[in-house]
């Protein structure tokens, strides 16, 4: 028993041992994406006012009764401006971080595969972004209208409004990298284009809950919310198509 414990410990040390360099390698690429986080974190922190203000003009809120509703509120829309500046800078960084990361575990056509689809990863996040924050506007706009048009005052919580704006708008930026995951896994072969097809109801299902757990407290808008995921799906079943053809 003693020597099956001996040997159990020693293969434990070993694969440690084994795997210790990659280990290291992780710890230093995620402490520099933290540290990246961190500084502009603390950059949208301190410059929310500036970040609101635009936030105001991008979202059409000039003239509308916004207000505090707690002495409070604006530290936690100063954190929400901060984290979320944060996430939109880092996040390029971290995609690269983990290509870096993968690198050495891959062939060097899968690489170049990656690597390729990396500028259109970071473009589909800002896009994604962006239309969360339109649809968000879109929404305000409508709520505000009927209001107007009932003869009912508008009065809105800029902490509680901003931030659902912000998680939204994320959210979405990050449902468009998946898109993206789907062809590389086609590309070095992981997943089969057929069995994607096979699957497309669930997709469609998937994107519609996945709008539906987002903040937001209208079924219409997350129905525009998840068609352009549905739509990224197709684009991505016909690129694989193309791409297949032309390796062919």
């Amino acid at each position: 028993m003693e020597n099956l414990s001996n040997l159990k410990s020693n293969d434990l040390q070993a694969l440690i041992k084994k795997y210790s360099p990659f280990f290291k390698e992780a710890r230093k690429r995620i402490l520099f994406t933290l540290s990246v986080f961190a500084v502009v974190t603390v950059a949208g922190f301190v410059f929310y006012e500036k970040l609101i203000k635009l936030l105001i003009i991008v979202l059409g809120l000039e003239g509308i009764n916004i207000v505090f509703t707690s002495p409070f509120q604006f530290i936690n829309l100063a954190i929400s401006c901060g984290a979320v500046t944060g996430l939109v800078v880092t996040f390029p960084i971290f995609i690269i971080q983990i290509l870096y990361f993968l690198k050495p575990a891959l062939r060097g056509k899968e690489y170049k595969t990656i690597a390729r689809f990396i500028p259109f990863s970071i473009l589909l996040f800002v896009i994604g972004f962006i239309f969360g924050a339109i649809i968000m506007r879109w929404q305000i706009e409508i709520s505000l209208a009927r209001a107007s048009s009932m003869g009912i005052g508008s009065i809105l919580d800029i902490s509680s409004l901003l931030s659902i704006v912000f998680l939204v708008s994320a959210f979405m930026g990050i449902g468009f990298q998946f898109p993206i995951v789907l062809l590389i896994l086609m590309r070095i072969g992981l997943i089969k284009h057929q069995q994607l097809s096979n699957i497309r109801l669930w997709i469609y299902l998937g994107a519609f809950i996945f709008t539906i757990l987002l903040p937001i407290d209208s079924i219409i808008a997350d129905v525009f919310l998840s068609l352009p995921l549905i739509f990224l799906f197709e684009l991505t079943l016909i690129l694989n198509r193309i791409f297949n053809r032309t390796r062919s």
